[in-house]
């Protein structure tokens, strides 16, 4: 059975920075494309970043880019997201998920339950 489990979210002050973790179960990391997604309070979910099973990473969201990278760590299986000057606007819940295939578009398969991110001072 393909699980996700999110871990890392807390609070931070903005211009901070957090370290989010993704651990897979039940495959492999390098065989299935990762993406974490956030929800804001009151907004819709969104994409954030995506690493494909070949590799190749995309940010989905502009508002991140130069600030949050995406990576895998096959040896742990595991995702990560480092998320570096964050502002307040980054708070939500953060969720990763797997698909089929290796593309970072398309119908996403399976989710985390998440784990939440405050950014305030």
């Amino acid at each position: 059975q393909l699980q996700l489990v999110e871990s890392g979210g807390g609070l931070v002050q903005p211009g901070g920075s957090l370290r989010l973790s993704c651990a897979a179960s039940g495959f492999t990391v390098d065989s299935y494309t990762i993406g974490w997604f956030r929800q804001a309070p009151g907004k819709e979910r969104e994409g954030i970043s995506c690493i494909s099973s070949s590799g190749g990473s995309t940010n989905f969201a502009d508002s991140v880019k130069g600030r949050f990278t995406i990576s895998r760590d096959n040896a742990k299986n595991t995702v990560s997201l480092q998320m570096n000057s964050l502002k307040p606007e980054d708070t939500g819940v953060y969720y990763c998920s797997t698909r089929y295939g290796s593309s970072c578009y398309g119908t996403w398969n399976y989710w985390g339950k998440g784990t939440l991110v405050t950014v305030s001072s």
